[in-house]
Formats: C-alpha cells, structure tokens, sequence
C-alpha cells in the first residue's frame, strides 16, 4: 500500500512537473520570443531567439563586452529562416536555416549570419561556418528597453532588421532576391 502511495505521488509531482514545463512556467528568465518579415509574394523570414531583460545592468560595454561576438539574446542562439534567398546588408543570404550573432561596438555593430544551427550561442567557435558579415547601423533610442527585442519593420525594398535593447538599436535592410 505504502509503494502505491508513493508512486501515486512521484507520478503526480512528474505530471504536474511536465505540464508546467510546457506552459512556460516563467522558469527561464530569458522568454522565447519570435519576430517575423513579409517580404511579399509568400516569402518570408522568421527570427526566434531568446529575450533577456536589463534588471538594472549596464548592458553594452559591460554584461555584452564590445568587440566580441555576442550569441544575440540568451539561451539558445538566435535563428534566421529566410523561405526565399534574401540580401541583406548587401549580401545574398540563400533561403536556408541559420543562427545570427552580432559583434557589438559603440559605434558600429557586425551581423554574422552563421550556418551552424542547433548551437547553445557561446563560447562562439564557428568562424568556419560563417556565410557573411554584415556591417549594421548603430543608433541611440529615445528611452531604454527593458527587454531585449528583435523586429522587423516594413521598408519600401522589403524589411529592417531591428536590435532594440537599453538605449542601443542597431539595424540593417533585408530585401528578397
């Protein structure tokens, strides 16, 4: 009786355990979060990545050193999906899965589109896989961000890639092919 018991409890505290897992459960303190570009006649890009939040820190400089590439969000890296090949920053990216990191710098910032996929982000060994870099536009937000945020903004070719994070925005254009 005392063995059923006790199974009955570990089988709840698994299934509880599991169902909170898949419904987010607020334990990571970097949330998922996704950002997509229409680019027209059904070609789009889909970004996902991790969004950590400032909680106070200095950011660029200090918690993300400048000259260093940087996983672009926490947790796992951050992925690029264009459904049709793309230019971006001037440089054709086929359509294709890949990872993004970015080399910030007080005044300009690197975007390397990587095809290693499936990577935790850090420490960054994958220069052999790199398929471009690209340089970024740097600018000064009005107001900081709390959250890290990646989004993509309609554009008159197609779309800007937008890095929001404290007081930093860095940007490039995307165009289809």
């Amino acid at each position: 009786m005392q063995k059923r018991i006790a199974l009955s409890s570990v089988l709840v505290i698994l299934f509880t355990t599991a169902a909170f897992a898949q419904m987010g459960g607020g334990s990571r303190p970097s949330p998922a979060a996704s950002a997509t570009c229409d680019l027209g006649a059904g070609k789009t890009i889909k970004t996902d990545y991790s969004s950590p939040r400032m909680k106070g820190r200095k950011i660029y400089g200090d918690l993300v050193p400048f000259g260093q590439v940087w996983r672009t969000g926490a947790n796992e890296a951050t992925t690029f999906v264009p459904s049709a090949d793309v230019v971006v920053g001037g440089k054709t990216i086929p359509a294709g899965s890949y990872t993004l990191f970015t080399i910030p710098n007080a005044d300009k910032w690197t975007l390397i589109v990587n095809k290693k996929t499936a990577e935790w982000g850090i420490p960054y060994k994958y220069e052999s896989d790199e398929l471009a870099r690209v340089d970024m536009k740097v600018s000064q937000l009005p107001s900081p961000v709390e959250n890290f945020t990646i989004s993509y903004d309609k554009s008159a070719g197609g779309c800007t890639l937008r890095i929001d994070w404290a007081t930093t925005r860095a940007s490039v254009d995307i165009s289809a092919k």
